[in-house]
């Protein structure tokens, strides 16, 4: 028996080995096959991308009337990309590489879901509805930025509205350029309503629901825990929002002389689409914009520069400087430009540039600052332990927040005294500077995990019909920010579509709400762990332990889960309680502030 067992066993083993062997050869093939495959999409990524971004810079820093060659090519530069990335033998490779999970590492996991999500939004299965969507998002944009604003017939930029917005007491001049700022709309509508089918009808060819579902699949949730997310930060910032909007109700309403309104009408508000209510303010001893005029635009960004690098970070590349488009076109240029700043990766590597429009103040101050962060995100990631396609954010809020971050710190006393814009012996309203950055930063988050989001969320996930936008639009800015429209805004208005996001950058601004929360809690942890200093009152400037921890937060891109990095970076989860204690001295004053005050917004959501 037993050698008969003995003897029938040998060929199994044999049999097995010899499988195992096999199997061994054929998975060792598929690795190489992978990484061959790896290794020839990100190299093709690189190339189309850039071509991409280099004719969507052109289109968004030089609009020339009659030019309708940067048109053409900036289209076809984004077909190719979106040819490629939708291909169906990268869909096709994607999915059978992803079935031997068990034998990856999580690097090259990452790489084909980033891959596969790439996909999701240029399939080669329909091909013609993503050149549809690409000429028509190509098209809005052309209309957005080469839009004329003009009042009483003269031709305005955004920053001749701002400053109107800003300083004006002529309700009747302030009214003229909230609606210069709106008459945009009126043109985009039809094209919104078009990339509302043209974008669901990309992404659902490889399984998504809607495009809304697609963009917060980024963040490996589903669209219901993402208005979860959003619906738990608003609650928990809600009572100090409650007490901003009755204190901002009265104290407009003194400003203007006028009876003290249950909501604020928008063009009362010093920004356009009331996303931040700063500029209501002046904080005694903080004057700014003259210290900053004395010293000029080329300064600002010079010494933004400055602050990175006395963190430990490098000088930029000299190409930032010659091909960025930083200051404002000249009033007699033949051309326009996007005036919404933001920070170009053109190349997924060294080529960083800004699009912004500086003048010296503060608002581009902190701008300024906050598009250098991304900028310094780019270049940190832009590694060899990075792949190209996961040279990105841990998520897209991230990147936010490391702008914003910097852009708190560089507005708090220690820091303004250290560089020479405020006198050391000045002495703040400490209550009315904490007012003045939860004007910001608090008021941001209504008005982007409500008004945007939930937006975005019925506009493609329920299809909203063509003929309620405005009226959906008016309805959340009434319910989450208290806000009103000045005059009656029928259907043939399309104010969402005045708002830059809702074009171009769409289904995503809850980035922005979310980024606000992250950049509380990495600043409460520098501000007690690193600096040792009060959260109200802190100084980054040459702490090269910052930079570390900043670096840190950065140099791995998109290769990490960003939920586990915050937990072992934080020890925590994403949530509201940091920025909740930050502003919780401020919350009691407001109380007191608005003793005997009617409050018009609801108690709670």
């Amino acid at each position: 028996m037993k050698k008969y067992l003995a003897l029938i066993c040998i060929p199994l083993i044999i049999s097995c080995e010899s499988a195992e062997k096999k199997t061994t050869t054929n998975n060792e093939d598929q690795l190489k096959e992978l990484n061959a495959f790896l290794d020839a999409y990100n190299s093709e990524l690189q190339g189309l991308y850039y071509e991409s971004a280099k004719a969507q810079w052109k289109l968004n820093t030089r609009l020339e009337e009659g030019d309708t060659v940067t048109n053409k090519l900036a289209t076809e530069a984004e077909e190719a990309l979106a040819a490629f990335m939708g291909s169906e033998e990268n869909i096709s490779k994607g999915k059978s590489f992803l079935e031997m999970k068990d034998e990856l590492d999580p690097l090259q996991i990452k790489q084909l879901e980033a891959i596969l999500y790439n996909a999701g939004n240029n399939p080669a299965t329909v091909s013609e509805i993503v050149k549809e969507r690409i000429a028509a998002e190509t098209e809005q944009v052309e209309l957005l930025f080469g839009f004329e604003m003009k009042i009483d017939d003269e031709v305005v930029d955004g920053n001749d509205i701002n400053a109107i917005l800003k300083d004006s007491k002529d309700l009747d001049e302030r009214l003229k350029a909230w609606e210069a700022s709106k008459e945009v709309g009126v043109t985009l509508k039809d094209g919104l309503y078009n990339l509302q089918r043209l974008r669901n009808e990309s992404v659902q060819a490889l399984g998504y629901a809607d495009y809304f579902d697609y963009q917060v699949s980024d963040y490996g949730m589903t669209k219901e825990e993402l208005m979860q997310t959003c619906k738990d930060m608003i609650q928990v910032m809600w009572p100090l929002y409650r007490e901003l909007h009755t204190w901002a109700r009265y104290e407009l309403a003194n400003k203007f002389d006028q009876e003290v309104p249950d909501y604020i009408p928008a063009h009362w508000l010093t920004n356009k689409w009331g996303q931040e209510w700063g500029a209501m303010i002046n904080v005694e001893g903080v004057d700014l914009d003259s210290k900053l005029e004395a010293k000029g635009a080329e300064w600002i960004i010079k010494e933004g520069e400055n602050f990175y690098k006395s963190l430990g970070f490098e000088a930029l590349p000299e190409s930032f400087y010659t091909e960025s488009s930083l200051y404002p076109a000249p009033k007699d240029a033949n051309y326009k430009k996007n005036s919404h700043a933001s920070a170009w990766h053109l190349n997924l590597d060294q080529d960083v540039r800004s699009l912004m429009s500086v003048v010296p103040n503060t608002e581009w101050w902190g701008t300024t600052l906050h598009e250098l962060g991304h900028i310094y995100y780019f270049l940190s990631y832009s590694n060899s332990e990075v792949p190209l396609v996961l040279r990105g954010g841990a998520n897209r809020a991230y990147h936010e927040a490391m702008g914003s971050l910097i852009g708190l710190a560089a507005l708090q006393k220690p820091f303004l005294v250290d560089r020479g814009l405020m006198d050391p012996e000045i002495e703040l309203d400490e209550m009315n500077l904490l007012l003045s950055e939860a004007l910001d930063f608090v008021v941001l988050i209504p008005w982007g995990a409500g008004v945007m989001t939930e937006f975005e969320h019925d506009l493609y996930a329920k299809n909203l019909p063509k003929d309620q936008f405005n009226q959906r639009w008016w309805e959340l800015k009434k319910k989450y920010q208290g806000i009103v429209p000045p005059t009656e805004r029928g259907e043939e208005y399309c104010d969402a579509a005045s708002k830059t996001h809702i074009n171009n950058d769409a289904a995503q601004y809850y980035d922005y709400a979310m980024s606000n929360i992250l950049l509380f809690q990495f600043h409460n942890h520098i501000a007690k762990n690193i600096l040792k200093q009060d959260p109200h009152a802190t100084n980054y400037f040459g702490s090269k332990e910052t930079g570390e921890f900043i670096k840190s937060l950065m140099v791995k891109g998109a290769t990490v889960d960003w939920r586990k990095d915050l937990e072992e970076k934080l020890g925590e989860g994403m949530n509201a309680n940091g920025m909740a204690e930050y502003f919780a001295p401020l919350l009691g004053h407001l109380k007191t502030l608005n003793e005997g005050r009617s409050h018009s917004l609801p108690e709670s959501l």
